[in-house]
């Protein structure tokens, strides 16, 4: 199992975001989790991650369990074996594509120029690593950031609303590639959206609710 998520509960004060969320995601599977706005699915997302925290239950990332993990080590932990997407891109302007897709691989210590030249391959970006990120287009950008969240090869990946602020067309060949390149690593892939599109070609759809997570049919 790559992600197990046990009984989850998270508050703000005395407002509940969510509660009574348990998620399990094998290996290689691709669950999409869908909801109100405003339900704390990117909450869930950071969860996930040991990024934010919760008020009970457990989330275990490759046989580890972050609640018991301090700062130190859920940071390792996800710098190896979690990559992110997110709908805003988050690429650095003054870095080009090749120098943003290959973070990961410099804060592992394991600058790799040859797997980052495949990785801008994979995603069909070939030739574009000396480009500023000023030069591409929205669709080009995400792919950016999913080169560069699955370079270090991580076991999970998590996505949030990744195609919002693009077209339809363009959002589908991103999705195209996102599924692709995770299923090729093997990875997981876990990913927030409104998209019925996106989310109809996940594995699972999970409604996210105040209350918990339930399979959407």
């Amino acid at each position: 199992m790559s992600l197990a998520v046990s009984n989850l509960g998270k508050r703000y004060g005395d407002a509940v975001v969510f509660s009574n969320v348990s998620v399990e995601v094998a290996r290689g599977e691709f669950v999409a989790i869908v909801g109100e706005s405003g339900v704390g699915k990117s909450t869930l997302l950071n969860c996930m991650a040991g990024l934010d925290t919760w008020d009970e239950g457990r989330v275990v990332l490759d046989g580890r369990d972050l609640g018991v993990l301090d700062d130190d080590q859920r940071a390792l932990l996800r710098r190896r074996q979690v990559g992110f997407v997110f709908q805003a891109f988050h690429v650095l302007p003054h870095l080009d594509v090749a120098q943003n897709v290959a973070l990961p691989l410099m804060l592992l210590g394991a600058l790799d120029d040859e797997r980052v030249d495949a990785m801008l391959r994979a995603v069909g970006l070939d030739g574009l690593g000396a480009r500023l990120p000023q030069q591409l287009s929205g669709g080009q950008l995400q792919r950016v950031a999913i080169a560069r969240a699955l370079v270090h090869r991580p076991s999970l990946l998590l996505a949030d609303e990744p195609t919002g602020n693009l077209d339809p067309r363009t959002a589908a060949r991103v999705m195209d590639v996102l599924i692709s390149q995770t299923r090729q690593q093997g990875a997981s892939l876990v990913l927030v959206t409104h998209s019925e599109a996106a989310a109809a070609r996940a594995d699972r759809v999970l409604l996210l609710t105040s209350e918990g997570v339930a399979a959407k049919l």
